[in-house]
């Protein structure tokens, strides 16, 4: 009989079952299941050189190499991970240490990294630090040594790696599906919600609840005819009690009409106060979008005008109202309803005066040209945004990634995305002149990275509980999302888009033709044709929806700046400022007219369809009309348009206009400033301090043209 000398200098008997169960862990690590036969080689091949050694005693050093031999000979992904495995306390010792040094910087001076986590909550730093472990087991046991170094040089930004081991991302979640009939949340059945004022409690509810599962943006779409039965309900009810006390019916349709007014304005308060105080469990706001602009019933029309109305008058102190930042707002600009003397045009007009007030809500153009229109005019399906700017790419009720049929149809409305990874080009480019490559040669080798990453990731997440996100998994928030508890998720993910992040294409096209986009720009467009082919190439051949996304760099705008200098130094309009141009949008730098900025990404706007965002910046003494004009000019283009105003508020006397940093009428530096940070708004300023990083203030200093 053979005894194993373990580390601790015990002695425990040979047992071949304990080596079953070791390499199996190893095999689940990467998603590999081994087949019968394999694991009776693995027990052969073990027992047979440990007999051979013929010694009463083997170290278990020695019985470590010789199942790594038998690993090697049958799956070296799962010899990798078993190899990984033995050596983890002393990288746990080397991890650990490295997530105390950063939680002790979370603790006492905080992170800027998300401007929608306040760090300066106890909550908030729990989740910060929890996060920061998340992130080094994610590097640890998901990733492989070139990817880790790819990330680390900076040529690829794995985007949210505290959460991608855990869940999905950004989602179009289907409110309504979830709502119908009732529902299970938290072991408590909630039925289906009989008045309005009861359905805007339910949903503030369960968006909190559904966000707090995910991670990314969380849009309810088409809110506007969501509420809409809820309000004839609300209407019916109170115009039978009025009826029932005698009044007339021209009486009782009035008052009526006024009680379901009353629960709008009410209701959108609540969530405005609910979305912007609540944090999630995550420690951050969640980033909440809510869709509407299309319903033509009476319920919906006021359901949308007194949305933007009451993001218009703001929230606060009587004296010191300002908006806010959740939900953000989206207007579905249909030119049929919305265009002068149409049905919708005072709808379009409450969103205009709303978006010269508050800069929400953001125009999609339905009718416009580009992709979201011509999946509205053909199929009269609507893409909203999820969150700030990710798209999905359709998936048919028949035929999955392609029709069925002239008569199949797009589903999006209960769909996801499940992680973004991005490419620096400007990375990139500079290292292949450095090697002497050709640049699309080196681009596809990092764009084929990129695909492994999410290839592992829909295996990886396939493997979850639907018990992990219930209301989106159990209860319909997500398509076929009627699973049971113990289900795995994998039958979901078939319609999940997976997306590749693009950014610094400004940088880009300066590092390659000493041109910026507004002077240039063929390389970028050359670049990002190359791109789109080749990820369609990748969508036939592995079966998955990859989508190409103009990146929101938040804090990787100065991150990628620091990596390019480390290993190409500082080159003149690339590296010499603190930040890259977000997306595919002219540098901030540029003096260009709103106009000419539309103009030039214009070129750029197909080939993002995964994820844009497009808008202008407006100087100080701009006027209605000047709003009305260009959101109309963008909407015929086919734009998602965001209005950029740069809003400033006086916390101590209520002062508003835009662009101060002193209060001129009390002095104060009490302020509030809300700044356009990417596709989103943010503040730039709270109570003398920001939430933003350096590298993005410094974007919003320079910024002329967005």
């Amino acid at each position: 009989m053979i005894s194993i000398i373990k580390k601790d200098n015990t002695k425990e008997s040979f047992n071949v079952q304990k080596v079953v169960d070791a390499v199996n862990k190893s095999a689940t690590r990467v998603m590999y299941k081994f087949k019968p036969e394999e694991l009776d080689y693995i027990c052969k091949f073990v027992t047979d050189k440990a007999y051979e050694k013929n010694a009463d005693e083997i170290s278990i050093a020695e019985m470590h190499n010789i199942v790594e031999g038998a690993l090697e000979a049958t799956n070296p992904a799962v010899a990798k991970s078993y190899k990984d495995y033995r050596n983890y306390k002393q990288d746990f010792v080397h991890m650990l240490d490295e997530v105390y040094v950063k939680s002790q910087s979370i603790m006492y001076i905080g992170d800027k990294e998300n401007s929608n986590s306040d760090s300066a909550l106890v909550s908030t730093k729990r989740s910060l630090i929890f996060n920061e472990l998340n992130k080094e087991l994610y590097k640890k046991f998901f990733m492989t040594a070139e990817e880790l170094q790819a990330c680390r040089d900076g040529y690829i930004y794995v985007h949210d790696m505290s959460a991608r081991r855990d869940t999905m991302n950004c989602c179009l979640f289907d409110m309504k599906s979830v709502m119908e009939g009732g529902f299970e949340m938290g072991n408590l059945w909630y039925n289906e919600p009989k008045t309005l004022a009861v359905a805007f409690d339910v949903i503030g509810d369960v968006t909190l609840a559904a966000a707090s599962q995910q991670y990314g943006g969380f849009t309810v779409a088409s809110v506007d005819i969501l509420l809409e039965p809820y309000a004839e309900k609300t209407y019916k009810k109170q115009y039978d009690r009025y009826i029932s006390l005698g009044l007339s019916e021209e009486v009782a349709d009035r008052e009526a009409m006024k009680d379901v007014r009353v629960d709008f304005e009410q209701g959108f308060q609540g969530w405005e106060y609910k979305f912007n105080s609540v944090s999630s469990s995550r420690g951050d706001y969640p980033f909440i979008t809510m869709t509407a602009g299309t319903g033509t019933g009476k319920f919906a029309k006021m359901a949308s005008i007194t949305m933007l109305k009451v993001r218009m008058n703001g929230q606060g102190k009587k004296s010191c109202k300002k908006p806010v930042l959740f939900p953000k707002i989206v207007f579905l600009y249909d030119e049929n309803l919305h265009g002068p003397g149409c049905e919708l045009e005072d709808v379009f007009e409450a969103g205009i005066a709303c978006s010269q007030k508050a800069m929400y809500p953001d125009w999609l153009s339905l009718t416009g040209d580009g992709y979201v229109a011509d999946m509205y005019k053909k199929y009269g399906r609507i893409i909203s945004p999820m969150g700030c700017r990710a798209f999905l790419s359709p998936w048919y009720e028949r035929g999955g990634m392609e029709p069925a049929d002239e008569n199949d149809k797009p589903i999006f409305v209960g769909r996801f995305n499940i992680g973004a990874v991005s490419l620096h080009l400007p990375m990139i480019y500079a290292k292949a002149q450095q090697e002497s490559k050709d640049f699309f040669q080196v681009l596809d080798y990092y764009l084929n990275l990129i695909r492994r990453i999410h290839q592992r990731t829909y295996d990886y997440l396939g493997e979850m509980k639907a018990s992990t996100n219930p209301l989106a998994y159990c209860e319909g928030g997500f398509l076929g999302g009627h699973l049971g508890i113990h289900d795995k998720i994998k039958p979901l993910l078939k319609a999940a888009t997976a997306s590749f992040g693009i950014t610094a294409l400004n940088e880009l096209e300066e590092l390659a033709s000493k041109k910026s986009i507004a002077d240039g720009g063929e390389f970028a467009l050359k670049t990002m044709e190359f791109i789109n082919k080749r990820i369609q190439e990748f969508k036939r051949e592995d079966g998955h929806l990859y989508a190409i996304y103009g990146t929101p760099a938040e804090n990787l705008c100065g991150l990628q700046i620091q990596q390019f200098r480390k290993k190409y130094g500082i080159v003149e309009n690339v590296s010499d400022f603190e930040y890259v141009s977000n997306s595919f949008h002219c540098c901030v730098r540029e003096d260009i007219t709103p106009i000419e900025k539309q103009n030039k990404e214009e070129r750029f706007w197909n080939l993002f369809n995964g994820g844009k965002i497009q808008y202008v910046r407006y100087p100080v003494d701009y006027n209605k009309g000047a709003v009305k004009s260009l959101v109309r000019r963008a909407m015929q283009k086919g734009f998602y348009e965001g209005v950029n105003l740069s809003l400033a508020y006086c916390d101590n006397c209520g002062h508003q206009q835009l662009e101060m940093d002193v209060c001129p009428k009390c002095g104060s530096t009490n302020l509030t400033k809300i700044d356009r940070m990417n596709g989103y708004l943010s503040y730039s300023r709270v109570k003398g301090d920001t939430r933003l990083n350096a590298a993005k203030m410094a974007e919003i200093r320079d910024r002329k043209s967005m």
